[in-house]
């Protein structure tokens, strides 16, 4: 069985990532699933949510909203609409936005004045909850 396991991110724009990694957390459709080298093979849509793998003891994080995983027994790919390293989200500016999404949705409006602000909300707390854990984790 493979040791490492190839994890590719890949948005509309680029190539974000192909790296051999050992394990990885990704924020599926029906939850959260892990993978390790030579898992089976399947297919899944992602939510928004927060990606994990490690290389070693190191822990990496990205920002993933929606998609889709192909996983193979060595290698990972995430097609996905919006990914960000976690090292390359500014915390203020993720903060503001929650801010503001907070208050749209405080505000009312129509509904979907209201879907928009929720799934602005959304992506926001995951982009200032991401950039935290990656701050915290060089910190140690």
């Amino acid at each position: 069985m493979a040791k490492k396991i190839l994890l590719e991110i890949v948005t509309p724009d680029k190539l974000l990532i192909s790296q051999e990694v050992d394990f990885i957390i990704a924020p599926g459709a029906e939850g959260e699933f892990g993978v390790l080298p030579g898992h089976c093979q399947f297919l899944s849509s992602l939510r928004v949510g927060e990606l994990r793998y490690w290389i070693g003891e190191e822990v990496h994080y990205f920002s993933i909203m929606w998609g889709f995983a192909d996983v193979t027994p060595t290698r990972v790919t995430l097609l996905a609409e919006v990914a960000e390293k976690a090292e390359d989200i500014d915390i203020e500016r993720a903060q503001a936005k929650v801010q503001e999404a907070e208050a749209k949705l405080e505000a009312g409006g129509s509904r979907e004045a209201i879907e928009a602000a929720l799934t602005s909300l959304e992506k926001a707390r995951l982009r200032k909850k991401v950039a935290e854990r990656a701050q915290k984790s060089r910190v140690h």
